[in-house]
């Protein structure tokens, strides 16, 4: 006979199951009615009204993008920056899709990861050695400007990591092949700069652009095609460039987002994303060399930034804004790791989120402020993409 006690955790987590799927369905709905379709965070300088005005001056377009980026209420619709689909966006609906079909044996699910998954073959950026993507838009950042189009590793590997779930899942062969030739546009397209005995995986072809997170996602899709393919360049240089970051992490177990002096941040989502990135490559690989790396880094992370009700913390050192990729990406590390230390803090902060930044019609709020002062901008992957990518891991996880 059951005892009270495992009647009302029984109950418990029906309700919480019960609760991520309700709020995924009202985020799907809100995704289909408006064609996979939203902003993005960095999409200023697709202002049609204002971008003329920057006579393409660095400071002004910088000003541009970053005061729209900034603002604390949605600019967009006012200075002509359109709604779009995107590649980063359409990978995490295609994950999240795969572990909603993964969770419930719903076909449905299925039928819209395929779709997304087609979308991004058809838009692949051309002349480069192997798969791989960019923006949609001109970005201008502190260290280099990035044309429409041109790609990065980080849209690359997040990508690459889509077409793996689905090549797992749906053991078609032609998404490995994508994968493996994201791989080789890393390979090829993409310096790898050498620090002592290890690597940084240049962010964008042609640039010595050297940050941690770039580095270890071009890393982890190495590693994880490695365990499929066995192609040995692939574990060469994921090896080089994981060894990298490793003697580079922080006596406290952080990461600063990057070693020039105008980088030296720690924040929620870039930690999140380097300590994905190395239990991956160990999965990958079979090598436990970093273990204590990822070990004290995951504690660090976990310590630091998080409150007591679930709420997640953008820096190392202050809460807010609260930003929604810090919610989407902390709920997906979390699960990710929940062999360690369970689903708690996972649900607490996807609980969190649902109360805090789910709009009732079904979509994220991209950041909030304060309690009154709340960022409502519909992005897509930033906010939309990720979210739903997140909470179906953390249903199946259910």
């Amino acid at each position: 006979m059951a005892s009270a006690g495992s009647a009302t955790i029984t109950r418990e987590s029906t309700a919480a199951k019960q609760e991520v799927f309700a709020s995924i369905r009202r985020l799907s709905d809100w995704l289909e009615k408006n064609n996979y379709s939203a902003y993005d965070t960095f999409d200023g300088l697709n202002a049609s009204l204002l971008r003329p005005l920057t006579f393409h001056n660095k400071f002004l377009e910088t000003v541009l993008q970053q005061g729209i980026r900034r603002f604390p209420f949605n600019l967009r619709p006012l200075v002509g920056v359109a709604r779009s689909q995107s590649t980063k966006g359409m990978a995490f609906l295609a994950r999240g899709f795969i572990r909603l079909r993964q969770a419930t044996g719903d076909a449905v699910w299925a039928e819209k990861a395929k779709f997304a998954l087609d979308w991004l073959i058809e838009h692949q950026s051309p002349g480069y050695s192997g798969a791989c993507w960019g923006n949609h838009f001109d970005y201008r950042c502190r260290s280099f400007y990035l044309p429409k189009g041109v790609p990065t590793v980080v849209w690359t590997s997040l990508i690459g990591h889509a077409f793996l779930d689905a090549y797992q899942h749906f053991g078609e062969e032609k998404y490995l092949e994508v994968v493996r030739s994201a791989c080789k546009h890393i390979l090829r397209d993409l310096e790898a700069f050498e620090v002592g005995d290890g690597v940084c995986i240049t962010y964008v072809p042609g640039l010595n652009s050297q940050v941690h997170n770039a580095n270890t996602l071009a890393a982890s899709l190495l590693a994880r095609t490695y365990s499929l393919t066995r192609d040995e360049s692939f574990r060469d240089l994921a090896l080089k460039a994981i060894r990298y970051t490793a003697r580079h992490q922080r006596p406290d177990g952080s990461w600063y987002y990057g070693e020039k002096e105008n980088l030296h941040w720690v924040d929620n989502f870039h930690t999140a994303y380097v300590l994905d990135c190395l239990k991956y490559y160990r999965e990958g690989t079979g090598d436990s060399t970093f273990e204590a790396v990822l070990a004290k880094g995951y504690r660090f992370w976990k310590d630091t930034f998080f409150l007591a009700d679930g709420t997640p913390k953008y820096y190392d050192h202050k809460t807010l804004p609260i930003d929604i990729q810090c919610c989407s990406q902390a709920i997906d590390t979390l699960v990710y790791f929940h062999d360690r230390h369970g689903l708690e803090l996972a649900l607490k902060v996807a609980q969190w989120t649902i109360q805090h930044m789910q709009d009732r019609a079904g979509y994220f709020y991209y950041r909030r402020y304060r309690s009154w002062l709340v960022n409502k901008t519909p992005t897509l992957h930033w906010g939309q993409a990720t979210m739903l990518c997140a909470l179906a891991a953390l249903y199946r996880a259910l």
